[in-house]
């Protein structure tokens, strides 16, 4: 489905909502703000085409929710002091804003050449990012909502999926509670996978509510995992990079795969 044809299916259904929304057409994105605190957010349409196509009714449902919540939440009041334990990690590509749409710059830390750590507080069916604004108002430093965030992701289950293609075989974090790519900060967590593999280990992060981890025996596996990455790219409401990332004691580096061939340290 065309991004035009995805804009036209939300402008109707959101028609009655006290949202202004409009459409770049040459970015392919819809932006949704809320009439009375002037808030609001951008969603890219172009990488939801697939989504509408294999499933219209499922995807409009999780694209109205998302927006919903998301309006919802930036419209919420933010209080950090007492509710530390609801701050954790939120992993997003470097192309995404610094700060918000109305220029407050967003707490971030440099993770790797495609991605960027942000920090948000869960307020139950979705979360805020955290803005400089709000560490300033509350007397937090950076350091301690860092910390605090951590701490919280290394509480969270670690529930995994295991499928085997060619000989080779992908573990799959797929929770839905908004931060299975956030596991990728889990130095124990992936210390325990590495263990576990046999071959190279890889991890890939397509979008914020999967965690693929892959033990690489074959150079099909390559071939695999590349075309998994980018579907699952392809399908997510908030994607953040189509390329695996190799482990390697500890450091994570994105690679580039060639068809057929397996990539070059």
């Amino acid at each position: 489905m065309k991004p035009i044809e995805i804009k036209r299916l939300l402008d109707e259904n959101l028609k009655n909502e006290p949202f202004i929304t409009s459409f770049d057409r040459e970015n392919e994105t819809y932006r949704v703000v809320e009439k009375n605190t002037k808030k609001g957010l951008t969603v890219s349409l172009n990488p939801l085409s697939d989504k509408f196509k294999k499933d219209e009714e499922k995807a409009l449902v999780e694209v109205l929710h998302y927006i919903r919540e998301s309006v919802k939440a930036m419209a919420s009041s933010v209080q950090i002091k007492g509710n530390e334990q609801r701050i954790f990690p939120v992993i997003r590509s470097t192309s995404f804003p610094t700060e918000t749409s109305e220029g407050d710059l967003l707490i971030s830390t440099e993770h790797t050449a495609e991605t960027r750590i942000y920090y948000a507080i869960d307020i139950g069916k979705t979360y805020v990012l955290l803005t400089k604004e709000h560490i300033v108002s509350e007397g937090v430093s950076k350091q301690e909502v860092e910390e605090s965030a951590l701490f919280n992701l290394r509480s969270l289950n670690q529930d995994i999926k295991t499928d085997t293609v060619a000989g080779n075989t992908f573990y799959f974090v797929n929770t839905n509670d908004g931060y299975d790519a956030s596991r990728i900060l889990n130095d124990a967590f992936l210390k325990e996978m590495d263990e576990r593999t046999e071959g190279q280990l890889t991890i890939s992060i397509p979008h914020q509510d999967v965690l693929i981890f892959g033990d690489m025996q074959n150079e099909r596996g390559y071939d695999v995992l590349a075309q998994m990455a980018f579907q699952f790219y392809a399908k997510g409401t908030s994607p953040i990079t189509a390329l695996p990332f190799m482990y390697d004691n500890g450091e994570l580096e994105p690679v580039f795969i060639m068809a057929q061939r397996k990539p070059k340290d």
